[in-house]
């Protein structure tokens, strides 16, 4: 049987794969027979490919376990396989045919050698209705998916759910979506229960990396896959190689197998969804449920990315990087109004750089930007989690909800110490500590006052400083 011939006769890329089943039932490495010229450059893919030959493993060439999966699948149970996936750039239509093929071992040997044969098309666009090609079961857990993505406007809530719905179709112990903002570097983790910040980063730690580290990391261990399909654990040594610090995760936490999804919008990456110690024998099932579910997350994902970061624009200067002018009159309004219960005790501070309209005039503007973000730094430094806002111009305001007195003295004199070791920040600052009955707008306008007066204070000391009349 002329192997060639056969895959020459196949209008379009083609390739013909084989290996051996063993008398106990286990499957050889999987050999690559024959491949037609439309599908050549598969041979000249990397720098280093070797030279091919009828017979040679296909790992000589790549490692894609999904795809072995299914050649195994295909030629081990004569069962043609269709598959629609995200690979190398583009969109992969495959399909997967069992044919007879010339026997390679003695038939007393009880080994029986079996094809397959590939062919495929590639597609930079996703073809929607090679999409819709589902059986019941997976168009029933996708709607299932759905609504639940759908039916809460929590993010949080939206995530858990479609988690919760995921891990029960695939008979997972372990279910997550990984969410991933490459503009901020961000990731958050969601499983059934909800959103866990602190976990996010013992997980990721245990491979010696910072949550976007892994996320990084991932992307490269799918190589340019949509899915990595780890069934068992001799798959997972194909990770072992690959990323032997991920494989040293899945191994002191025990898992058996995992499917890593990549989720995907406008082919840019923006989280994964991982399966961990699934019912194998619904793999195929699985695959393609995560497969359609995948697009739904990225889409809901990406509006919410959008969302934050429109409203962080919208509250946030960009200058120093603390919220904006907006942010404080928002947050005074809902205090004034009672949309938000007003905190029992509040501190308050103005902040204004002294001296820097004469850097402006004397060194440009760029170096009182510089000055500026310098001074929203000491103000992170000094009032770490509370609420920071640039009024506008070289005032910032400091809103204290809920801190003791002392506290809150401390933190302005710490201020001013931060200010005084460095040679070109120097604050006006003014304070008040507010118990009780207060009226915000009032303790504002005190803080303002003492800032004037310290500010007044400090140009009388320093006149070759003050410029704000000349």
């Amino acid at each position: 049987m002329d192997l060639q011939a056969l895959v020459e006769g196949i209008d379009g890329m083609a390739t013909l794969y084989s290996f051996d089943i063993m008398p106990d039932g286990s499957y050889s490495e999987i050999r690559l027979m024959a491949v037609n010229k439309k599908n050549d450059y598969m041979l000249h893919f990397t720098p280093d490919a070797p030279e091919f030959y009828p017979g040679i493993p296909y790992r000589s060439y790549f490692t894609e376990l999904n795809f072995e999966s299914f050649v195994y699948k295909s030629a081990g149970t004569t069962q043609p396989l269709y598959s629609y996936v995200y690979a190398h750039g583009g969109w992969v239509k495959g399909f997967y045919l069992p044919i007879v093929g010339p026997q390679t071992h003695p038939e007393e040997s009880c080994i029986r050698t079996v094809y397959c044969l590939y062919t495929f098309t590639y597609t930079e666009e996703v073809e929607t209705e090679s999409m819709t090609k589902h059986s019941s079961l997976v168009n029933d857990a996708v709607v299932d998916i759905s609504v639940k993505l759908h039916e809460n406007s929590d993010f949080t809530k939206a995530m858990s759910s479609a988690v919760a719905v995921i891990k029960e179709f695939c008979g997972a112990d372990k279910c997550a979506v990984y969410t991933v903002d490459k503009e901020t570097e961000m990731c958050r983790l969601f499983d059934e229960n909800g959103s866990h910040e602190g976990y996010i980063n013992i997980f990721t730690g245990e491979m010696g990396r910072t949550p976007y580290e892994a996320a990084l990391a991932w992307e490269k261990d799918l190589q340019l896959s949509n899915c990595l399909i780890l069934e068992d654990p001799e798959a997972l040594e194909v990770v072992k190689k690959r990323d032997p610090d991920w494989y040293h995760s899945l191994t002191i936490n025990g898992i058996k197998n995992i499917i890593l999804f990549g989720i995907r919008c406008n082919q840019d990456l923006v989280g994964f969804i991982w399966t961990a110690d699934f019912d194998t024998s619904k793999v195929m099932l699985i695959k393609e449920t995560l497969e359609l579910t995948s697009f739904l997350i990225a889409a809901v994902i990406s509006n919410h990315q959008l969302v934050t970061r429109l409203e962080i624009k919208s509250t946030t200067d960009e200058l120093t990087r603390v919220r904006n002018r907006n942010a404080m009159n928002d947050r005074v309004d809902d205090l004034l109004s009672h949309r938000v219960q007003q905190p029992n005790v509040m501190g308050v501070a103005f902040a204004d750089l002294n001296g820097l309209k004469k850097i402006n005039d004397s060194l440009g503007h760029k170096a009182g930007d510089a000055i500026l973000k310098k001074a929203a730094e000491l103000l992170k430094q000094a009032f770490g989690k509370y609420e920071i806002y640039r009024a506008g111009g070289d005032e910032f305001v400091i809103l204290c909800p809920d801190i003791t007195e002392e506290d809150f003295m401390g933190k302005v004199a710490n201020l001013r110490s931060l200010a005084d070791s460095t040679p070109d920040v120097r604050f006006a600052i003014g304070a008040v500590y507010c118990e009780e009955d207060y009226d915000i707008t009032s303790a504002m306008h005190t803080a303002d006052e003492r800032m004037y007066a310290d500010k007044q204070a400090y140009y009388r000391t320093h006149p070759e400083i003050d410029r704000r009349k000349r």
